[in-house]
């Protein structure tokens, strides 16, 4: 039931930034209406909203993994440590990029 709720997510997030990249800006300019307008703010939200969500979830469960491992073997922090950090930094990557096609997105609105 998970997998097909978050390929959904997906599905929704991938048409409806689609929507948003497949406007012509020669129409924009002539005088965009405010209807697309409030598909590219639904779609930068999308944008935003689903790597946030999904980066938040990651690392909370690679920091509990983590935190688990170093509980039952103190001595293995200093091992576990940087493959932690490393880990969250590219989570936090793959939001950034998130955080990049939103204001992509959001641009095109007049």
């Amino acid at each position: 039931m998970r997998i097909a709720r978050n390929l959904a997510l997906v599905m929704v997030g991938t048409l409806l930034a689609a929507v948003a990249f497949a406007h012509d800006p020669a129409a924009a300019a002539a005088g965009g209406s405010a209807s697309d307008n409030a598909w590219y703010a639904i779609a930068a939200a999308i944008a935003i909203g689903l790597p946030a969500l999904g980066g938040a979830f990651g690392q909370g469960r690679a920091s509990a993994a983590a935190l688990e491992g170093i509980a039952r073997n103190p001595g293995a922090s200093g091992k576990l440590f940087v493959p932690m950090i490393l880990g969250l930094v590219l989570i936090e990557s793959l939001v950034i990029y998130g955080l990049v096609i939103a204001f992509s997105v959001f641009g095109k609105i007049q």
